[in-house]
């Protein structure tokens, strides 16, 4: 059986095929740390602990009579509108702790 012989490159075969070798590193180099950087911020996305993995079970107290409107997110407060008898209330909560962050009531004036 006879072998195909190869002719030995060139000099300007062999200095194209080390450019592109290095230029195919480069483009793996670069490709392994972009997936590296997008693996490291969904670790962190998924690991890191904000509380919000347990919630907390709060009973807020209603004023007798009072009734909600209506509830709202807003960034990282839970609003909630209540009716207490014709006054409108406005109580807002951490919607991490759910601890209440202040209250703002609606009084007619006299």
């Amino acid at each position: 059986m006879t072998e195909a012989a190869l002719p030995e490159p060139t000099p300007e075969q062999a200095a194209l095929f080390v450019r592109v070798r290095r230029m195919m590193l480069i483009a793996g180099l670069t490709t392994a740390l972009a997936i590296s950087a997008v693996l490291i911020a969904i670790g962190y996305r998924l690991f890191r602990t904000e509380g919000s993995a347990n919630a907390p079970d709060i009973a807020a107290i209603m004023p007798k009579g009072g009734r909600i409107i209506s509830t709202a997110v807003a960034g990282d407060r839970l609003v909630v509108t209540i009716d207490v008898g014709g006054t409108v209330e406005i109580r807002t909560f951490d919607a991490h702790t759910l601890k209440a962050a202040g209250s703002l009531r609606f009084v007619n004036e006299p």
